[in-house]
């Protein structure tokens, strides 16, 4: 009986000292959780024995448990280095389609060929599809995808408004035969301009200008010319029911009976007109839409690339019929300044950075200057974190003791969050492994001590005459 006692002894000494050796191995691989042996005394009696004198059988591995406590946070220059701070695991699956799904805490991703996030094993991170607005569609775990990073935000989208704030000096001087004979090239002829670009359908940018002419004070006092060119070929702004303003026209409706500015005498192209109060406040513009602004006609003859010849360009001065506001254009004794000159359209963009939040949320940044939501980083966590199955490659899957897995979002109930640009180092101290071996060392030679002893006791027996 002895020898089996110093024998399991001595097999408890040995699996100590394999897990304590383990954990020393690990102590450099991210997302490691050291292991811990848990061990039980083996103790058997018959119905009918003295338990007062029974000595027990010895001892027996009940268990090799892992400890899922944090370990510290290393941090990266690597944007899909992601790192747990608290409960839950990633989910990854093998290959695009499978449903083998496992769990890992190390966050060593990147992108493969396909632009897909995966692990240094292959296995895709998967996520949960998202709204427009960033916010999770759905947050069960079938119905997460593998993290993919388009290269482009997708097709361009032409301008169709410009959104102008701005400031009209109302000391500038009237220009004597302004504005027949505006002249885009000849910079006499008109008090001010700016500039924007814009871009068409086929996302190639263009230079949109307008120029500001200063109407006489004698005859429309408080009151601007606006002309429009596009890469420097003028173009006509054309009346709220469509076509070109006839010459010399007018308006109905509250501005009625102020006239439409004349078409320039070199160009022929047609303009607005801008009227401000004695106070300096924007009262409105001919031609005018019925939100307030005015529209350019198409680009016919100013897009020889293919682009959408029917673009329009609405010129939108934010104008509140009802009182003044901060966002319309004013002509102040100050000078000609511009505050806010915003355009819709984009060109085709490219991917420039990724960024994701501490709950999980990708999104791509794009050389256009958009930015869009890709996935949110599916989270995992389980009633029993130590039940589930180690499969190598710091991964684990899910077993019966461990229960079902359970989704959520990171930051979310009890799961932790995710830091980008950073790794979770092993749980291991390795202070206190080593001194876990020497224990373990000093344990093995204690039972083989015994089991010596033991042998010495039954040479001596045999040795009886």
């Amino acid at each position: 009986m002895s020898f089996n006692i110093a024998l399991s002894g001595l097999n408890a000494a040995q699996k100590d000292l394999d897990v304590s050796s383990n954990n020393i191995a690990n102590v450099n691989t991210t997302g490691f959780k050291e292991s811990r042996a848990e061990f039980v005394d083996v103790y058997a009696a018959s119905l009918l024995a003295s338990g007062k004198t029974k000595v027990g059988d010895g001892v027996l591995t009940a268990d090799v448990a892992q400890q899922f406590s944090q370990g510290s946070i290393q941090f990266t220059n690597n944007a899909l280095d992601l790192a747990i701070t608290g409960n839950g695991f990633f989910a990854t699956v093998p290959e695009l389609g499978s449903l083998e799904t496992s769990y890992t805490r190390a966050g060593q991703f990147k992108l493969n060929a396909d632009n897909f996030v995966v692990n240094s094993q292959g296995g895709h991170l998967l996520g949960f599809p998202v709204n427009p607005d960033g916010s999770s569609a759905s947050v069960s775990l079938s119905t997460a995808e593998p993290v993919l990073i388009p290269t482009a935000s997708g097709a361009p989208t032409k301008t169709s408004e410009v959104d102008v704030r701005m400031n009209l000096p109302a000391g500038d001087s009237y220009i004597s035969n302004a504005p027949g004979n505006f002249d885009p090239d000849d910079p006499l002829t008109f008090n001010n301009s700016t500039s924007v670009t814009i871009f068409d359908s086929l996302g190639d940018s263009h230079i949109m200008t307008y120029f500001f002419v200063k109407d006489d004070p004698a005859v429309s006092p408080n009151e601007w010319m606006m002309f429009a060119a596009v890469d420097g070929n003028v173009i006509d702004i054309v009346d709220p029911v469509g076509g070109t303003n006839p010459v010399g026209g007018s308006v109905s409706g509250p501005l009625s009976g102020r006239p439409l500015p004349p078409p320039a005498v070199g160009t022929g192209v047609q303009g607005a007109r801008l009227m401000f109060s004695a106070s300096g406040d924007f009262e409105g513009q001919i031609p005018t839409l019925a939100n307030g602004g005015i529209v350019t006609t198409d680009f016919s003859n100013h897009l020889p690339n293919g682009a959408d010849t029917t673009q329009t360009v609405e010129i939108d001065f934010n104008l509140d019929p009802i009182a003044p506001n901060p966002n319309e254009p004013t002509q102040f004794a100050s000078n000609f300044e511009v505050t806010a000159l915003n355009q819709n359209g984009l060109a085709v963009g490219r991917l420039t950075g990724i960024d994701i939040g501490s709950d999980g949320l990708v999104r791509a940044t794009y050389s256009n200057g958009t930015s869009q939501p890709l996935a949110r980083i599916a989270m995992v966590n389980f009633a029993n974190e130590q039940g589930l199955t180690q499969v190598g490659n710091t991964g684990w899957k899910e077993s019966i003791v461990s229960g079902e897995p359970l989704a959520g979002e990171g930051g979310s109930g009890t799961f932790g969050t995710i830091n980008s640009s950073a790794l979770e180092q092993s749980n291991v101290n390795l202070t206190t492994e080593l001194i876990d071996l020497i224990s373990a060392q000093r344990n093995f030679q204690a039972n083989s001590r015994a089991l010596e002893v033991d042998n010495q006791l039954n040479q001596t027996i045999l040795q009886i005459r």
